[in-house]
């Protein structure tokens, strides 16, 4: 019964911080709002007995990709303080969007053909994992840094003054 209270409360704490992610104007609280989630996560994985996922949620996650996008914004932007204000129609298209991610992704737990949990299939254990990720799917995990590396370089450029971005040609 107390697993089941901790799971139910940490839910409600990562959909809680999820919301105020997307809600909050400042960049700042956005990002506090945004470990929130993570944290959150990383216990839900660790109350799963999915140590090996939980971990992983802490270091890359919440340890390493927002510490490297706090740094980004502070490091690269003069007034990270600055308020993020959407227009009506992003606010609308993004609403619209959600509906219909949430839709989608309530449709497939509906129909979802959940397995008890004496019947999962094999288990692996970490040393496996580990083996098969640096082995077999060692492509696709150095795709992803390399994307994670290009969307921190687009974002340090974006966070540049437009007259420093193009250089105007002498007259």
């Amino acid at each position: 019964m107390s697993e089941a209270i901790a799971f139910y409360l940490l839910a409600a704490v990562a959909g809680g911080c999820a919301l105020g992610c997307v809600v909050a104007t400042n960049i700042v609280r956005m990002a506090i709002c945004l470990l929130g989630t993570l944290a959150a996560v990383a216990l839900l994985y660790f109350l799963l007995h999915a140590t090996f996922l939980g971990a992983i949620q802490l270091i890359v996650y919440a340890g390493g990709t927002l510490i490297v996008i706090v740094f980004g914004v502070m490091l690269t932007s003069r007034t990270y303080a600055a308020r993020l204000l959407p227009r009506r129609g992003e606010a609308l298209l993004a609403l619209l969007v959600c509906l219909v991610l949430f839709s989608g992704l309530a449709v497939i737990f509906v129909g979802a053909g959940w397995q008890a949990p004496g019947d999962a299939p094999g288990k692996f254990t970490v040393a496996e994992f580990g083996q098969a990720l640096l082995s077999r799917y060692l492509v696709p995990f150095e795709v992803a840094s390399v994307l994670l590396l290009a969307v921190m370089i687009g974002a340090a450029y974006l966070a540049q003054p437009q007259e420093t971005r193009r250089p105007q040609a002498p007259r």
